[in-house]
């Protein structure tokens, strides 16, 4: 792609595009805070009551904790209320994509209609959920080339041309099958004579609002070109339509043809030096000695008080003239399309802008930083935004947008954004550097191994910009995070809770998938939940005739499915978490049930006596049978719910399709029963322990044994694996809860709070609190850094 040159004409369009960022950055801010209230009033169709006490508990959590070590509370839950937003306005979208079809005006609209695809083959081409892509849509202008003459070159295909220099630009920098700024270009689907103007972007907001879109249009007046932008991103109200710059395309032309006349002037004065005839120069210079004289007319004119603006001069263009405006417009539409593009993936999907990394190439002759200077003021506002929603998320937010500037000629403004992140940072912790003193180094007295992250970006950015000093400075607090790992290692942490209001022996826990619930089970016939952020019980359920061998909650956190022994009978039960109610659903086995568990689409309950029996969460159905020729202890499912794997009390583990509940193979290698198997979150582990005291790993897809682990002096008992597959937590019979390595089998310690067997171990999502419930009827919360 040709770069911008350093016409006048060209910089008075640039200098447009300027005043339209610092017009669009604080309406994108404005939509931003408006987002979440507009959502929920839209959201009529989900459950209204159970939104609005989602979001009131969590902002009224974050509002009320405001101790330093809440910290890290205080941001997940912020991150937690940012990812329901995001959850809630996905839904809305897809609800607004299955209603829009049905729409009794939607014959009207067609009518109207400026696209030459269909409504519905864009609706129905997108997906209900994930992340959604920016559509882009060109409508190119119709330019009246005779009005440069009859002598024209011929193929003047400027908006095709245009067309595909912000295809290019797409497909490199933010294309459909991007992973993480993905944008659809749908550059041909404008019915370019027939439609323009706000009737056609009121039509396709019309349709299309659940479709975050942006439309690039441009229309010739006659001596302009008017370059127009609408843009919506998710559940917006209405939609921004605004025109972006106004282009006199025709003396962009003849000023590329006045270059080409000015150079021809140099070697035309070199060839008069030498001597050749000026008839025979004038022959030479075709084009070029023709619009030099038209020049140098204008030139005196001009002297002696004449407008020659006024007058019609027959400049000789050629192709080249046009492929300076052709390569003009595009670098302005993708200019536009990459800022659009940057703030809404920044907003809806947190992802960091792209467009400062590509502007020193796309702008390498363009003197005025006007246009920098707004495209960063412009980011700056959008983060202010965020930070506003995330008060605790501001030091990542402005060392992303400092990140971002690395590549910019001004290092200054990269600078300023690492200045703010850090003071915001001390601000946050509580921190008042002394007078003088360097706020690095002021860092120091309130590190904790949680800012490891936070702080290696800091050495990353510092090492890009060649700042050897702060790379010293930054080191350093990476060795005191160290330290503190050391002090603060497996061997020598203690529980942060002792949960010990049981009046019988821990059989399972659970922890909620936000991490902020703990569910456990007793064999004194009670369930109880509790509080993990503080300790605090919050309720009791009883009503169980016998004892409870297993809970488990559901990924949405809004059910609890608990097992026990009565038998026969109602054996496996489902709780409304929130209010402690019992489900009128009837679960049961002929045999006490040793476990229950809910697979990770909150869609099936199942359970295991002397059979796995799988069930509607929400119905009751049974769904399939998996039969056994002896006991079952335990089972686990793959994310994907296509594979569960169970362990027998004859030490065999059998892997079987739950759909169709046919067995795939069946595993031998344990000597005794099998008590705990686990299956890792990308499906391809699988990890059991029982009474012989080991712990084995599996490839779950070929059944091979690939690893065995050696520590626990009893039978291992129970097993969790982390949400990122690094972590596997071990309990057993001799009173000790173990972390391992998964990845290398390497132990990371020993835990050894309990006074009895452990039961049952969960780990949070995060994989930074562990639970341990065991026959010494205590649960134990313990922070693992």
């Amino acid at each position: 792609m040709l770069m911008l040159t350093k016409s006048v004409l060209m910089e008075q369009g640039l200098k447009l595009i300027v005043q339209w960022v610092i017009e669009f950055a604080p309406l994108i801010a404005v939509l931003l805070q408006k987002q979440d209230e507009e959502a929920l009033g839209k959201s009529k169709y989900l459950k209204a009551e159970d939104i609005q006490e989602f979001l009131q508990n969590v902002k009224g959590m974050i509002e009320t904790k405001n101790s330093p070590s809440s910290f890290e509370q205080e941001k997940a839950l912020q991150q937690q209320l940012a990812d329901y937003h995001r959850e809630t306005q996905l839904k809305l979208a897809a609800y607004q994509r299955e209603t829009t079809l049905k729409s009794p005006e939607i014959h009207k609209i067609i009518d109207n209609w400026p696209l030459r695809l269909y409504p519905s083959q864009i609706l129905e081409s997108h997906p209900n959920s994930g992340l959604i892509p920016l559509r882009i849509f060109l409508k190119t202008p119709q330019l009246q080339i005779d009005q440069f003459g009859n002598e024209m070159p011929e193929n003047i295909e400027i908006e095709m041309g245009l067309a595909e220099g912000m295809r290019e630009f797409l497909n490199q920098h933010y294309s459909l099958h991007n992973q993480v700024r993905p944008t659809e270009f749908l550059a041909g689907a404008w019915e370019n004579k027939q439609f323009h103007g706000e009737a056609s972007i009121k039509a396709l907001f019309g349709m299309l609002k659940s479709e975050p879109t942006l439309i690039l249009e441009s229309e010739n007046d006659g001596t302009y070109l008017i370059f127009r932008m609408a843009y919506w991103g998710l559940n917006q109200d209405n939609y921004y339509y605004k025109t972006v710059a106004r282009m006199p395309y025709k003396e962009i032309v003849y000023e590329s043809a006045k270059e080409r006349a000015l150079a021809w002037k140099e070697i035309r004065d070199k060839l008069l030096a030498l001597g050749e005839p000026i008839d025979e120069v004038n022959k030479l210079g075709g084009d070029n000695a023709i619009n030099l004289e038209i020049l140098e007319k204008q030139e005196k004119w001009k002297a002696h008080g004449i407008d020659a603006s006024q007058l019609s001069l027959p400049y000789k263009v050629k192709r080249e003239d046009f492929a300076k405006l052709w390569h003009f417009l595009i670098n302005c539409h993708c200019l536009v399309a990459g800022w659009v593009t940057d703030t809404y993936h920044l907003v809806h999907h947190d992802v960091p802008p792209l467009l400062p990394k590509l502007l020193p190439n796309l702008m390498q002759d363009v003197t005025d930083l006007q246009l920098i200077q707004a495209i960063v003021s412009g980011y700056r506002q959008v983060y202010q935004a965020l930070a506003e929603e995330r008060r605790y998320w501001v030091p990542e937010l402005a060392l992303q947008l400092a990140e971002s500037l690395i590549h910019l000629p001004d290092k200054s403004w990269s600078k300023d954004q690492v200045e703010y992140s850090v003071n915001s940072w001390l601000q946050l912790h509580q921190v008042t550097p002394l007078e003088g003193s360097d706020n690095l180094e002021a860092m120091k007295s309130a590190l904790k191994i949680e800012d490891y992250e936070y702080v290696e970006k800091l050495k990353e950015y510092f090492v890009a910009i060649e700042d050897d000093e702060s790379v010293g400075k930054v080191q350093e607090l990476l060795r005191a995070i160290a330290d503190l790992k050391r002090k603060y290692s497996l061997e020598h942490i203690s529980p942060i809770y002792n949960l010990s209001e049981q009046s019988g022996k821990v059989s399972s826990v659970a922890i909620s998938a936000d991490g902020n619930i703990l569910v456990s089970s007793c064999l004194d016939k009670t369930i109880k939940v509790w509080d993990l952020q503080t300790g605090e019980p919050i309720r009791t359920l009883t009503g169980n005739t016998e004892k409870i061998a297993s809970v488990a909650i559901s990924p949405d956190g809004k059910f609890i499915a608990s097992g026990s022994y009565d038998s026969p009978g109602s054996n496996v039960k489902v709780w409304n978490l929130r209010t402690g109610k019992l489900l009128p659903v009837i679960f049961g086995h002929n045999n006490p049930v040793k476990f229950v568990a809910i697979d990770a689409k909150g869609q099936v309950v199942f359970s295991g006596s002397n059979k796995i029996k799988l069930w509607n969460l929400q119905t009751g159905e049974r769904l399939c049978t998996l039969w056994h020729s002896c006991a079952v202890n335990c089972a686990a499912m793959s994310k994907d719910g296509q594979i569960i794997a169970s362990g027998q009390s004859d030490g065999k583990i059998r892997i079987w399709h739950p759909q169709s509940g046919e067995p795939r193979r069946t595993l031998g290698g344990h000597s005794g029963e099998v008590y705990a198997v686990a299956i890792s979150p990308d499906e391809q582990t699988l990890v059991s322990g029982g009474a012989d005291k080991n712990i084995k790993l599996w490839h779950l897809g070929t059944g091979e044994l690939i690893g065995n682990l050696e520590g626990h002096s009893e039978a291992v008992s129970s097993l969790t694996i982390s949400s990122d597959g690094k972590t596997l937590v071990s309990g057993s019979a001799d009173k000790t809860v173990k972390v391992w390595h998964l990845d290398t089998g390497k132990l990371r310690g020993t835990l050894t709070a309990h006074s009895a067997a452990v039961n049952s171990v969960a780990l949070s999502a995060d994989g930074k609190i562990l639970a341990s419930g065991s026959a010494d009827k205590t649960i134990k919360i313990w922070q693992l850094y």
